[in-house]
């Protein structure tokens, strides 16, 4: 047994967990690309469906408080389900689209 290395530390795998962030744009901020808002306001379910194609996500999901959790815990965007609840509650419209600017953004970016 003569040569055998003696192992003193165990290989770890690491989690890369994306730093704190925050919206690319602000949930009212309708004027920074106006056609993302008029697609939310005139054909809320084609914008629905484009952000759960953008997130390979079911169509239906779209707009769910699922998917706004999904997409904040991904880039490390602060906020609770409690938050995404409320916003999608009084506000859906705005909340798709502020996912929807935001995903723009990020590809412009590249970091989507």
């Amino acid at each position: 047994m003569a040569g055998q290395p003696v192992i003193l530390v165990q290989p770890q795998s690491f989690v890369t967990v994306p730093t704190s962030a925050a919206w690319q744009t602000g949930l009212l901020s309708c004027c920074s690309d106006c056609g993302v808002c008029l697609c939310g306001t005139f054909c809320y379910f084609c914008l629905e469906c484009k952000v759960a194609s953008d997130m390979n996500e079911c169509c239906l999901c779209g707009g769910s408080v699922a998917m706004r959790t999904l997409y904040r815990t991904k880039y490390g965007i602060p906020g609770s389900i409690l938050s995404d609840f409320c916003i999608i509650l009084w506000c859906p419209v705005c909340s798709l689209c502020q996912i929807k600017r935001d995903i723009n953004r990020r590809k412009e970016m590249g970091i989507f």
